[in-house]
């Protein structure tokens, strides 16, 4: 049933995305940030961590679950360090999952030899 949960509401949200592409003219990028921005006011909130625990991760991969854990780690970098935690808890909090996207980033880049176009 975990799949089924995980499936349904990462699906979800990708339609949110493909509506948006198909009925504005936000262009990808705007709507990229759009749900991270999301992530962050929902995570901040404590709701998105209620989403992540129905559906796993249907909610936690997609990109308001970023945003999320970067509310999270700000949240967490504050109560520890006070106000400086705010400049450094989303960096601290995703840069283990940041970093391993611009390694096997550039290990793609390597194996397949991309061209500009």
């Amino acid at each position: 049933m975990e799949f089924v949960k995980a499936f349904v509401v990462g699906g979800l949200i990708c339609v949110v995305g493909q509506l948006l592409v198909d009925l504005t003219k936000l262009t990808s990028a705007r709507i990229l940030v759009l749900f991270v921005l999301i992530g962050c006011l929902l995570g901040g909130l404590g709701v998105y961590d209620k989403l992540v625990e129905y559906a796993g991760a249907g909610a936690s991969v997609p990109l308001p679950g970023f945003g999320s854990a970067l509310a999270k780690g700000v949240k967490k970098a504050v109560d520890e360090q006070g106000l400086i935690g705010v400049l450094t808890g989303g960096l601290t909090a995703m840069a283990g999952g940041v970093t391993a996207a611009m390694a096997f980033g550039y290990l793609a880049a390597l194996m397949f030899n991309p061209k500009a176009k």
